[in-house]
């Protein structure tokens, strides 16, 4: 008797035991994929072998890591693609919410550099004082990062503005340097925000006018700046910008002074600092520019590193994945992507070496043994030839007649 020969598959028991491809164990796996989101490759590797006594190599952290975080992204992105298709009901959303944005530059191969993306959402908690300004923090910082065009991050950005609440929280502001592309941003995810253009980007404005007229680090540079600083943060953007217009149209000549003059009354309206300090809003942007150096800079801008472009965003998703205290609720939804894929490919192999199926053998034709010729069959109406079979047995039947 023989058998059919075996063929790679996916063994019930490892569904049972949730293994994932490959030969590590799925702690052992997880544990990989999360220090390699943190640590080079090669260093993550080595530390993990000598915790875990078990040799593995730069190549199995850097192909696991970057599997990990493709799924990663897949899951967000059809997240996001299913929140706009299908509108849910809007989840319940903190008292109030900061949403801030920012981008860095992180190095590809080939001496190019490219602009990763960053949202950062957290509750803003303000303690009120008598005598003082209030003190605020933010906490519960979450943060989203790709390295796509500015209109696909806003389309994207939508699983994390979805899962912080945006549309139900009783306030949202939102604090930016004021570029164009995270007003759009703003524009879709939260119109309704309280927008406020964040404090040291004005105050570096104003000192780069003094700078530009009285010249970097002289006094009356210094003493012009300081004042105006002061006075933006007390009294708002009106006598401030008065100031602008007055030193702008006396040094016509100063490299810059237009162009700065220009950005900041532009964003006027979004520079009320004593109204938004009385109602405990955070008037700076910390929070991305901290997200930035944290999530995408510490990990992706070390010394000599340069990156393939379609590697950025699965380790900018790990890397948002564990900033954000979420590691335990994505993993699983990992594993099982990974097994999917895994299985489905080891299904695919399976076909790809199965024998072709045997055509069927043809029909015979008419006149076969399996189909008598009918009766209106040509030879049967033709008139028999001469010598033939029909023709010499008519002329013996005409002979005896």
């Amino acid at each position: 008797m023989s058998v059919r020969p075996a063929a790679p598959g996916f063994f019930p028991l490892d569904d049972e035991l949730a293994l994932l491809p490959g030969r590590l164990a799925p702690t052992l796996h997880g544990w990989l994929v999360r220090l390699s989101a943190a640590l080079p490759f090669a260093q993550a590797a080595a530390l993990l072998s000598e915790i875990a006594r078990t040799p593995l190599s730069e190549g199995t952290a850097q192909r696991l890591t970057y599997a990990a975080g493709d799924a990663v992204a897949a899951q967000q992105t059809l997240e996001a693609d299913r929140i706009i298709r299908e509108a849910p009901s809007p989840r319940p959303g903190p008292e109030c919410l900061l949403l801030s944005a920012d981008g860095a530059m992180v190095p590809l191969l080939g001496g190019a550099w490219a602009e990763v993306k960053t949202l950062v959402a957290g509750e803003v908690h303000a303690t009120m004082q008598a005598d003082a300004p209030p003190t605020v923090r933010t906490v519960a910082l979450s943060s989203f990062s790709r390295l796509v065009e500015a209109e696909t991050f806003t389309r994207l950005a939508t699983a994390e503005t979805y899962v912080r609440g945006v549309e139900r929280a009783q306030r949202v502001v939102a604090v930016s340097d004021g570029a164009e592309w995270i007003q759009k941003l703003f524009d879709l995810q939260c119109p309704h925000a309280i927008r406020i253009l964040d404090f040291p980007h004005a105050a570096q404005r104003l000192s780069q006018i003094a700078a530009s007229i009285w010249g970097e680090g002289s006094a009356a540079a210094r003493a012009w700046s300081e004042t105006q600083i002061t006075a933006l943060k007390r009294d708002g953007p009106a006598e401030v910008l008065a100031a602008v217009a007055d030193v702008a149209a006396a040094h016509p000549q100063a490299t810059g002074v237009t162009e700065h003059a220009a950005y900041l009354t532009k964003r006027r309206t979004l520079m009320d600092y004593p109204t938004y300090q009385a109602q405990g809003l955070p008037i700076a942007s910390g929070c991305v520019e901290s997200a930035n150096k944290l999530v995408v800079e510490a990990r992706l801008k070390g010394a000599g590193m340069h990156w393939q472009r379609r590697h950025v965003n699965p380790m900018a998703a790990l890397r948002n994945v564990v900033w954000s205290d979420r590691w335990e609720r994505v993993w699983p939804q990992v594993m099982a992507t990974r097994r999917a894929e895994a299985r489905a490919a080891a299904q695919e192999r399976v076909q790809r070496r199965r024998p072709p199926a045997a055509a069927p053998p043809p029909a015979p034709l008419p006149g076969g043994k399996a189909h008598p010729p009918p009766a209106n069959h040509p030879w049967k109406r033709k008139p028999a030839l001469p010598g033939g079979m029909r023709h010499n047995l008519a002329q013996r039947t005409n002979a005896r007649e």
